[in-house]
């Protein structure tokens, strides 16, 4: 059965997408099929995995969630970018900043994600979501999409704090 994990800190820097990059990979070894979702407009995860230019990919998270959104059709073999370390990605770029203003004229907003991410569960056993230093909705997405959360913190006062929140 798949689990669908959202990696998420209102912080940024906190080794978000460190994290999701390294669970991923070490799930990939241990026989697992792994698919990692950047959902960050800074486009880390992607550029994290050697996709130096997220911004010039064709297809995103932001494409796919507008075709959601649109009710379109969405080809898998043309989203989901395959990588030498045995995990999958849907890269993430600056279009998902755009998303966050489509997103607050729809209804149901919180769920487009969820939907998509519905329609991978048969193929893996694992999706790890990469969040924003937000808490947008974007994450919010993330979060209901999500069966588990990981909220990466740094052994200090500060970030320990933020938990709270």
């Amino acid at each position: 059965m798949c689990k669908v994990i959202s990696i998420v800190n209102q912080k940024g820097g906190c080794s978000k997408t460190t994290s999701a990059v390294n669970i991923g990979i070490g799930l990939a070894n241990a026989g697992k099929k792994v698919v990692l979702i950047d959902a960050d407009a800074q486009g880390s995860l992607t550029a994290s995995l050697g996709f130096q230019k997220p911004d010039e990919l064709k297809v995103t998270l932001a494409t796919i969630m507008a075709k959601t959104i649109n009710e379109e059709e969405i080809d898998l073999s043309k989203v989901i970018l395959h990588h030498e370390e045995g995990v999958d990605l849907v890269p993430g770029n600056i279009e998902l900043s755009g998303l966050e203003v489509q997103l607050s004229n729809v209804l149901s907003r919180e769920l487009i994600l969820k939907e998509f991410i519905d329609s991978l569960r048969d193929f893996y056993d694992y999706i790890l979501i990469d969040c924003a230093p937000s808490l947008g909705m974007m994450t919010i997405n993330a979060l209901v999409a999500a069966d588990e959360v990981i909220i990466p913190v740094q052994a200090a006062y500060l970030p320990v704090k933020g938990l709270q929140r």
